[in-house]
């Protein structure tokens, strides 16, 4: 007793209680919009309740009129009995329907909810998470979080009020009979600790396996090709039996343990069950009570064992229910991005869409949360009809930059303005760069950006209402349209998953003519042009040019051949960006 009280004041130091109350109360945030179905399914679960003991009440008549032989009232009993059996179960399919019902429509919108919340998530922080830890969070947690608000509150109520009917009961007709109904409640405690420390270390286990089983599946089907041109079809086969034998054995540890508490309170329940019978028996022919009422109190004695487990029962569901909410309190109470200016955004794009809008990189410093410099003093800008060129090695920040501009990433030091006009003219106004910026920028990342759906479906992805006619000029400007013209469906051909279907050069000019589609004032192309030939690339870049939008258009490329359709070519050197000059250009060109 007295280590279990050290352990406990250890835990207390440790935060443990802070944290479950914080996690609580997190839960609460949820439950509190859905207590209308809660107070509904209670209602329900008690209503069935009444029912069940109704049943148990007449039951005991029905036994007392047969065995006292009182003929006249057998019929009419006996259909009450039957009445309330049906009742029974019509509530029974009732509330199963019900639960069914409101469990999917509040795991849907929880997971809605947490979905969005995700999606503002910071972007550096997210980062730090696979995919498959995310998914597992946003889908196993998020559902046992649903599932624990409509049913842990609810199953809590409806279960206190079964015992105290049912212990009422028993005490109005013969309250001997309670004394054994409690025999089991000692043993029940001390597996039920045991059962509930073992529980928290299990759910952490699992969680931490699950997301670990998730992210091999989702990295292995993306990257089937890879698997089979390295021939590593056998090492992943059997990384995956690995992975599902370390998960069986973590299953099955817990299992045994499961399994040896079950078959005790199995043990337990029966020694309580065959207590109640002897008594029964023995209260019966001492003329205390009738045959029906033994029988009553036999089904509630099983009753109240059952309720009263069930009530224990709650205490890892509710251990379940705070590690999800702590699991997904991780992800959603990291740094949100900041939305709020979007209108004064699209107030600022509609009145500056003719004359365009300038960017300026002032003096930034950026560094990774692992402490990894990029820039220091970094400077750059771009104009309206102009393209800009970032060069420079691989890993000395292109991408980094681009990602500050699109306030993926905030500087630590120096700041990206928006504006419009010059500077020393009445008419300039300027715009705070922040995620609600995005806006007014279309982006080209490396690599395949194409959705699965139709070529249609991807474009109006970033223009929901551009007309057919719309999208066919956006592929042609992007050169996709002399390859898409000859598809048997056109515009509505179908892109498989990742842009299968098609080469990387078609779907780099894919997602090329869909980001010229949104006609967005300012254009970042991270390497978007790498899988193309040199004459396709620079018809591409000529193109944006030749568009008749004030375009602002930043390039990164490995290749210097379109360098001098640039206006300004900016070399990152020292996590500086230094504007390069004709001789410089002429001498990467050289050297290509």
């Amino acid at each position: 007793m007295l280590e279990t009280l050290t352990h406990i004041r250890k835990r207390i130091r440790e935060g443990a209680l802070k944290n479950v109350i914080l996690q609580t109360k997190w839960i609460y945030g949820y439950a509190r919009r859905y207590w209308l179905a809660m107070i509904f399914y209670t209602l329900i679960g008690m209503s069935g309740t009444l029912l069940a003991l109704g049943s148990n009440l007449v039951s005991k008549d029905l036994v007392d009129i047969i065995t006292n032989q009182r003929t006249g009232e057998v019929v009419k009993t006996f259909g009450f009995m039957i009445a309330l059996g049906i009742g029974g179960a019509v509530v029974g399919q009732i509330s199963t329907y019900l639960s069914s019902w409101i469990s999917m429509k509040v795991d849907m919108e929880i997971k809605a909810d947490i979905f969005s919340k995700m999606l503002i998530t910071d972007w550096e922080s997210l980062t730090a998470y696979h995919t498959g830890d995310l998914l597992t969070r946003w889908n196993t947690d998020a559902t046992t979080i649903s599932n624990g608000i409509l049913n842990w509150i609810p199953s809590l109520i409806i279960n206190l009020f079964k015992f105290i009917s049912a212990f009422a009961i028993v005490i109005y007709y013969d309250w001997t009979f309670a004394v054994f109904s409690f025999i089991g409640i000692p043993v029940t405690l001390i597996l039920s600790k045991t059962l509930v420390n073992r529980m928290v270390n299990n759910n952490k286990r699992s969680a931490a396996m699950s997301a670990k089983m998730s992210g091999f599946h989702q990295e292995a089907f993306s990257n089937i090709q890879t698997i089979k041109a390295f021939d590593l079809v056998r090492i992943y086969v059997e990384y995956l039996k690995q992975l599902q034998k370390d998960y069986i054995t973590m299953r099955l540890d817990f299992q045994k343990m499961s399994m040896a508490t079950s078959i005790l309170m199995a043990v337990v329940g029966l020694a309580v069950s065959y207590s109640s019978y002897g008594w029964g028996i023995y209260r019966v022919f001492s003329g205390v009570i009738s045959y029906g009422t033994m029988t009553m109190f036999l089904s509630l004695s099983g009753t109240l064992t059952g309720t009263l487990n069930s009530l224990i029962s709650l205490v890892p569901n509710a251990i379940g229910l705070t590690t999800s909410a702590s699991r997904l309190m991780d992800i959603l109470e990291m740094p949100r991005e900041d939305y709020s200016l979007d209108g004064q955004v699209e107030k600022f794009g509609k009145n500056h869409s003719l004359e365009g809008i300038h960017l300026e990189v002032d003096a930034i410093d950026y560094s990774y949360h692992t402490g990894t410099e990029v820039f220091s003093g970094a400077a750059l800008e771009a104009h309206p009809h102009e393209i800009i060129a970032l060069v420079g090695p691989s890993g000395e920040g292109k991408t980094t930059m681009l990602r500050l501009i699109l306030a993926l990433l905030s500087p630590q030091k120096g700041e990206i303005r928006l504006f419009s006009g010059e500077k020393s003219e009445h008419s300039y106004e300027e715009l705070p760069l922040t995620p609600s910026s995005r806006k007014l920028f279309s982006y080209v990342p490396q690599g395949n950006t194409m959705f699965s759906g139709t070529i249609a479906e991807n474009m109006r992805n970033v223009k929901s209402d551009a007309t057919d006619e719309e999208i066919i000029e956006a592929l042609k400007l992007g050169c996709a349209w002399d390859f898409v013209k000859k598809l048997p469906k056109g515009i509505n051909s179908e892109i498989k998953e990742r842009g299968g279907g098609f080469s990387e050069g078609q779907a780099q000019r894919l997602s090329i003519a869909r980001a010229l589609l949104r006609h967005a004032p300012i254009l970042l192309l991270d390497e978007a042009t790498s899988a193309l030939d040199v004459a396709t690339e620079r018809r591409v870049l000529k193109n944006i040019m030749s568009d008749e939008s004030p375009r602002t258009c930043i390039v990164t490329t490995h290749r210097p051949t379109v360098l001098k359709l640039c206006s300004r070519v900016y070399v990152i050197r020292e996590k500086h960006c230094e504007i390069l000059n004709e001789e410089e250009i002429r001498q990467l060109l050289d050297d290509f």
